[in-house]
């Protein structure tokens, strides 16, 4: 009865194991499914207007590619105003396999060392006066408001005449910041509907283009997702060698529950 007992044990402790090992390598797989589930859902309310409050940002971080390009987005485009405090340009090379030629001569202001941390040097007294208050720091930004969050503020940028900036935004009602992305997307103008949801108190019924961007709906979406994936994975660096290394602990669990199992048969075979 021990000895079985003692095996139940043993199946029930393999069994969690795989699950955890089969959910560790197949959730983006997973995620991916749902997010094409979420796209047919919205292609078949889209007479009903933009559901720009569930667009997602999908982020991969364990897509290397993905977040070089986003660190060159955001080394071009977002650290004039914004720092990434907590992060050494040294680091992020390491991390996401950028050589060091390429590093200096892409992603590093002049005069910088490898061993900065990626800080701004936009003065804060000229962003107080231009825009009301200093840039935020970036660096929590997607631990703290989440990757969809900034994913639908880079894209939720709208013609608003009656803004000093020029423009709105969907995410973020009176944003200070503005459309610095728009000679990529475009200028945009939202069709808003009188309803209980949305923007304002409105419904978007559609987006009508006011100026063309350089990039391509598909190609701009692609630069907001890998710009957001960077933001994931400046958050928190260390995610991703958590990720990988937690892969290798569930295969050591199943190998020694495996390897424990056996020793116990071995010295239990003369009593039993």
């Amino acid at each position: 009865m021990t000895d079985a007992l003692l095996r139940l044990r043993f199946l029930a402790a393999a069994c969690a194991a795989a699950a955890c090992l089969v959910i560790l390598l197949f959730s983006p797989a997973l995620r991916a499914a749902e997010e094409a589930h979420a796209e047919a859902e919205t292609g078949e309310h889209a007479a009903e207007g933009v559901d720009w409050q569930s667009w997602t940002a999908g982020n991969e971080l364990t897509n290397t590619a993905s977040l070089q390009r986003g660190a060159a987005n955001f080394t071009n485009y977002c650290l004039g105003c914004h720092s990434l405090k907590y992060l050494r340009y040294e680091r992020m090379a390491k991390d996401l396999a950028i050589p060091e030629s390429q590093l200096a001569a892409s992603l590093m202001p002049a005069g910088a060392k490898a061993t900065d941390y990626m800080i701004s040097s936009f003065p804060a007294d000229d962003a107080t006066a231009w825009f009301g208050k200093p840039p935020p720091d970036l660096s929590l930004i997607a631990r703290s408001k989440g990757t969809d969050h900034i994913y639908r503020f880079l894209k939720g940028f709208i013609a608003d005449s009656t803004k000093a900036t020029g423009t709105d935004n969907l995410a973020l009602e009176g944003a200070s910041m503005p459309a610095v992305l728009s000679d990529l997307e475009g200028v945009k103008k939202a069709v808003f509907a009188e309803g209980p949801a949305g923007h304002d108190g409105r419904h978007v019924l559609r987006f009508e283009q006011v100026a063309p961007g350089r990039l391509t709906p598909v190609q701009f979406d692609g630069f907001v997702r890998d710009t957001t994936n960077f933001l994931a994975y400046a958050g928190e660096p260390a995610r991703l060698q958590r990720q990988s290394m937690g892969i290798w602990v569930v295969l050591f669990l199943v190998v020694f529950t495996l390897l424990a199992w056996m020793l116990k048969r071995e010295y239990w075979k003369d009593v039993h």
